[in-house]
């Protein structure tokens, strides 16, 4: 082992966050890091290598709504002061426990303001640390950010003040920092994009001894995690009862995280044809054998479109002021990648007609960094190496180019 990593993640509505962190993990150890995750979501199904790491599940808190205005526990009950006790104690019983090289930080402090109450006194404890470990930010590719001026200064006085470096996981050359937090240029120096983390050996672990024609020829709709998806599953279920390549098999991944009563609507009447699924763990594979994909716009599922090559539709999930999938879905949608239904516009009848417009063209191909993983487990076992890290040496050291 060259040096241990803590990795905390909170995912709360789908499991974006947690899947692109496990895939960091994943690559940390390969890289011969150790590593603890410390996940403060709800538990979901590992790749396979994440057993070479220590996973610590805090009791869970995930968002009763969209608009993350209601946090509550696995029971469904508002968080209250002993649950955030207990969370807190585990969290810094960890570090204590882990005592490690670097602590990396999922999101924070560009987003779970509602988890200070932990998350203050981990990096209180880190920066007090001899010899203090790194603190980094792991951050995906676009944020949703209070545009108020004293919150971006709220940021970015934190970065400053308490961060070495934030690990951006995009590509500059296609999406920046900038073009969702304004204010990235005064802490330039912290920033190191990375590019996009994706699950290049998971997908082929995954994979293995499953059906190796599902997808084949299919129609493939997923709903990422599934707690915001039941709207696409049951227009694009509409729109196949319409006729919409009723030739074709349909098979519906509706993600872990949709309510059962929505699941066992979906279920009740399915056409002949039609296939309903929670999860399928060689999804990425599914999707390089598919006909067509249709989907949210959510960082980890757009990059597995992406690699298959597809022909594609995405219905960004907009709701309640998120802009994230909006603005990755309309750069695609504007390089003609794939075909984007706007999701106040989505109904059957405007499922269909993208389908058709998707499958009678020849997807355009775009040139993206997708080496976020290896390049971060990388960079991250460097600076662990240098006693002193120059930010701008660690931006180019170790670096694979995909």
């Amino acid at each position: 082992m060259t040096g241990s990593v803590l990795v905390y993640v909170q995912h709360l509505l789908g499991i974006g966050h947690l899947r692109r962190s496990l895939r960091l993990v994943d690559a940390l150890v390969r890289e011969g890091m150790r590593v603890t995750l410390i996940s403060g979501g709800e538990p979901l199904h590992s790749p396979a290598r994440i057993d070479a790491a220590r996973i610590i599940q805090l009791p869970p808190i995930r968002a009763l709504d969209p608009g993350f205005k209601v946090l509550v526990d696995g029971t469904g009950r508002p968080i209250d002061d002993e649950m955030r006790a207990t969370r807190r104690s585990a969290l810094l019983a960890a570090f204590t426990d882990e005592q490690p090289d670097a602590l990396l930080i999922e999101g924070f402090p560009f987003g779970r303001r509602a988890f200070r109450f932990e998350l203050d006194g981990l990096i209180e404890a880190a920066r007090a640390g001899r010899p203090r470990p790194l603190i980094v930010c792991s951050l995906r590719d676009i944020v949703v950010v209070n545009p108020d001026p004293k919150r971006q200064t709220e940021i970015i006085d934190r970065v400053r003040n308490d961060f070495d470096f934030v690990l951006v996981h995009a590509d500059p050359a296609f999406i920046p920092l900038e073009d969702s937090f304004p204010s990235a240029s005064e802490i330039s120096d912290r920033l190191i994009y990375t590019g996009y983390v994706t699950g290049d050996h998971e997908a082929w672990d995954a994979g293995k001894n499953l059906d190796e024609t599902a997808g084949q020829d299919e129609v493939v709709v997923s709903a990422g995690g599934g707690a915001v998806g039941a709207a696409l599953l049951r227009t694009a279920l509409e729109a196949r009862r319409q006729g919409c390549l009723a030739k074709l098999r349909w098979r519906l991944l509706s993600g872990p995280n949709l309510p059962e009563s929505e699941f066992a609507a979906l279920a009740e009447r399915l056409p002949q044809g039609v296939i309903l699924e929670r999860y399928r763990s060689d999804f990425p594979q599914i999707l390089r054998r598919c006909r067509i994909s249709v989907s949210q716009a959510g960082y980890n599922t757009v990059l597995d479109v992406l690699a298959a090559r597809v022909a594609a539709v995405v219905v960004p999930f907009a709701s309640e002021h998120e802009t994230e999938q909006s603005l990755r879905a309309e750069r695609l949608g504007a390089r003609r990648v794939l075909q984007v239904v706007r999701e106040d516009q989505l109904s059957a009848e405007t499922l269909a007609s993208a389908v058709y417009r998707a499958i009678s063209a020849i997807p355009e191909r775009i040139a993206i960094d997708i080496g976020g993983a290896r390049r971060s487990a990388k960079l991250l076992a460097n600076a662990i190496r240098v006693p002193h890290p120059d930010l701008a040496l660690l931006g180019t050291m170790g670096m694979i180019h995909s």
